[in-house]
């Protein structure tokens, strides 16, 4: 994962550009989405440091670059905290005794020389075949879509049902730098690298996006929705921003 340079706040009044998907403001670039569902703008900071910008169809140019210019200081603080977090990043290696996350808990890999299937976690030890290391990045990822899958599917039928929000397909895959994602059509998607995460902070991730179905911004009602269902989710989203970069190194 690339590194992301610590830029300093400008105040210089830099020239903006716009166009129909990008917007530049301050020297900095964003991808602009627009939504029937916003009813309001919203500026995120992906984990990467990419930004991004969502906003009702009906919003001009103008107006993105006004709301961009309010929020610059915000804007460039959440840049620099995501670089602090990059650097922190672990990368593992395929070797006997590195530890590999599944659901909070470290477990250590042992590699062996015979095992039918490539990777299994028996006796509290990954288990990881010496003729498939080379492939190692390649069959964890699996695993852990595997399980993250039957595991996200139960979570989400328990508070659906609990939020009101009604889920057509829960589906696992790789979603760049966001957690998970609540679509058209009542479906609800999940990065697969959320099974690492403990499980009160993937329950989280759970009820934050089943909020969406309801509440597809982060209005008060959509964080008011939150709060019903999980009263300490303050200190679960702080936990997830702080230390959610643990499962960026595999």
């Amino acid at each position: 994962m690339p590194k992301l340079p610590l830029t300093p706040i400008r105040t210089g009044g830099k020239p903006t550009r716009a166009s129909d998907h990008m917007l530049e403001v301050d020297g900095l670039c964003f991808e602009v989405l627009r939504s029937e569902r916003r009813r309001t703008l919203q500026i995120t900071v992906e984990r990467t440091g990419a930004l991004r910008i969502v906003a009702p169809p009906q919003v001009e140019d103008r107006q993105l670059i006004d709301f961009v210019e309010e929020k610059l200081l915000w804007i460039h603080t959440k840049i620099e905290e995501k670089s602090r977090l990059q650097q922190r990043a672990p990368i593992k290696d395929f070797v006997d005794g590195e530890g590999f996350l599944y659901l909070g808990k470290s477990y250590r890999l042992r590699l062996v020389e015979k095992q039918l299937v490539d990777l299994t976690l028996r006796n509290g030890r990954f288990c990881l075949r010496q003729a498939s290391v080379r492939r190692g990045r390649e069959i964890f990822m699996r695993w852990y879509a595997y399980r993250a899958q039957g595991w996200f599917e139960r979570q989400v039928a328990e508070h659906a049902n609990r939020m009101g929000v009604i889920v057509n397909e829960v589906n696992v895959q790789d979603l760049g730098y966001r957690w998970g994602s609540f679509g058209t059509g009542g479906r609800v998607s999940f990065h697969w690298k959320a099974i690492l995460l403990p499980p009160r902070i993937a329950q989280y991730v759970v009820v934050h996006e089943l909020a969406h179905g309801l509440h597809p911004d982060h209005s008060p009602k959509f964080w008011i929705k939150v709060e019903q269902h999980l009263p300490d989710w303050r200190s679960r989203k702080t936990w997830l921003a702080e230390n959610g970069i643990q499962v960026e190194g595999i």
